[in-house]
């Protein structure tokens, strides 16, 4: 599945009518899914508010408020005047069934249910005037909200908040984002009946599903050994910073990897997995760090103001290799592009206003933009960690759809580094390696769920994980039932 935008998906509309699909029969059935929403989401709901505005937002309202009606349930409408094309044809239908009242006299207060039909997707400035007040005067009103295709305001404030969001054909930005996603409450993805076809462009961010990502599980023969499944060179530590390269460890032999080796500053007092071979080094252009075997590389993880010598040193190795923390810095990532060795980097927006030389506020509030640059920039697969994280190497991009906010804590990303080194010393390649290691990483997340986490704990969960995804049981948080926190 991809991530359309409010222009992707007007486009795909417009090709959809091109090939005969009636504009009509396609609002018909988005009002539809709008009303099976709401009455499945509070059955014993008796009467309803439909608040709906001019566009073909509000023509979906129209016509949900009208098989609403038909099902028996009471139903109040508020409406402007004008509304024109498909719009206009669905009030000429519901009116047959009730009087449409306007829209200042909407009353809120009798309803079970309020329908959000004000505003869809591609805003381009905040509400105002009328307006803004409406959508103030249905969070006011404490009762349950199902928003048609994305809350009335979004992407600014003021808005809607919706306890149900039915997300038309596809999932857009503020479906996925936050702040967006947390005015979503539980998000319906609505089949409307568009061609399958309009639906996979490829170059729309994907999804990542549970189905795509099982296919990319590495297989382990029956007759496995340690150095046949995958070894890993963790090179990080400093003396203040002795957590990180024992997490990447664990997070590396927890996602699979046969033999995990940590080299480290002597000076260093770290404390390894049990399982960890030791390689103490009193400086990084130590040989035996070059004589280590491995198949890839996590590198920079703890590394205070030597991560850099570390990374360059590391480079050395030519082996695919995950750059993280104190590895990252633009003369760095340049290096490893230059030597062309396959290369992921795992940056925080902190780490990635660093490597762009810009601001974080930057970052944060263009994520896919700005993971898409760092893979333009230093040629490179991209991870850029953050609610959700999302992905990047030139040609493609995704945004992941697991974890959860009980995720923000120390160590998490080390863990993560870890994982994505094991799927690399298994043989996939760089874009394979991230996303099962983030798509993993973040389930795991979400099987432990509850806040005050730690890394080791969420490091210990990542085979659980990929055993639910092995079953094959697991569904997208939109299909999940899950309510997104506010």
């Amino acid at each position: 599945m991809r991530l359309f935008t409010p222009e992707a998906m007007r486009a795909a509309d417009a090709r959809a009518v091109e090939l005969g699909y009636p504009s009509l029969l396609l609002m018909e059935a988005a009002g539809r899914a709008v009303a099976e929403a709401a009455r499945a989401a509070w059955p014993e709901a008796e009467s309803y508010a439909v608040v709906a505005g001019k566009g073909n937002n509000g023509g979906d309202g129209l016509v949900a408020a009208r098989w609403l009606r038909l099902w028996g349930r009471r139903v109040r409408v508020f409406a402007p005047e004008g509304h024109r094309g498909d719009a206009a044809l669905a009030r000429a239908a519901l009116a047959v069934h009730l009087e449409i009242e306007p829209l200042q006299a909407a009353d809120l207060r009798e309803a079970d249910v309020v329908v959000d039909a004000l505003f869809g997707t591609g805003l381009t400035r905040p509400l105002e005037g009328m307006w803004a007040e409406l959508a103030e005067r249905i969070n006011a009103a404490g009762r349950p909200v199902v928003a048609v295709d994305v809350p009335s305001g979004l992407p600014y404030d003021p808005h809607v908040n919706a306890d149900v969001t039915v997300a038309l054909a596809g999932l857009k930005p503020d479906h996925v984002f936050f702040p967006g996603r947390s005015a979503c409450g539980r998000i319906q993805l609505a089949p409307i009946g568009m061609p399958p076809e309009l639906l996979e462009p490829r170059e729309l961010p994907q999804l990542l599903e549970p189905e795509a990502m099982r296919a990319l599980l590495p297989l382990r023969p029956g007759d496995a050994h340690k150095g046949s499944v995958g070894r890993v060179l963790v090179v990080g530590g400093a003396a203040e910073y002795t957590g990180a390269p024992a997490l990447a460890a664990l997070g590396a032999y927890r996602a699979g990897a046969g033999l995990v080796t940590v080299a480290y500053p002597s000076d260093a007092r770290v404390d390894l997995p049990l399982e960890a071979v030791r390689l103490p080094v009193s400086r990084w252009q130590d040989a035996r760090l070059f004589e280590a075997r491995a198949e890839a590389l996590a590198v920079g993880m703890g590394g205070g103001s030597g991560g850099g010598a570390a990374a360059r040193a590391a480079l050395k190795l030519k082996k695919p290799t995950v750059l993280d923390a104190d590895a990252l810095y633009p003369e760095v990532a340049r290096a490893y592009a230059t030597a062309a060795v396959p290369t992921v980097i795992t940056p925080h927006p902190g780490e990635a206003a660093r490597l762009l030389e810009t601001g974080v506020g930057t970052v944060v509030q263009d994520p896919l933009g700005s993971a898409c640059e760092l893979a333009r920039r230093f040629r490179t697969t991209a991870v850029l960690k953050g609610g959700p994280t999302v992905l990047c190497e030139p040609g493609r991009s995704a945004v992941n759809t697991t974890g959860n906010p009980a995720m923000a804590t120390g160590g998490a990303g080390d863990v993560l580094s870890g994982a994505i080194a094991a799927f690399l010393a298994a043989g996939l390649a760089p874009w394979d390696a991230a996303r099962l290691g983030v798509y993993l990483h973040g389930l795991a997340g979400d099987h432990l769920g509850r806040i005050g986490l730690t890394a080791r704990e969420l490091a210990a969960a990542l085979p659980a994980a990929r055993e639910k995804l092995e079953r094959g049981r697991l569904k997208p948080y939109w299909e999940s039932g899950l309510l997104n926190p506010r």
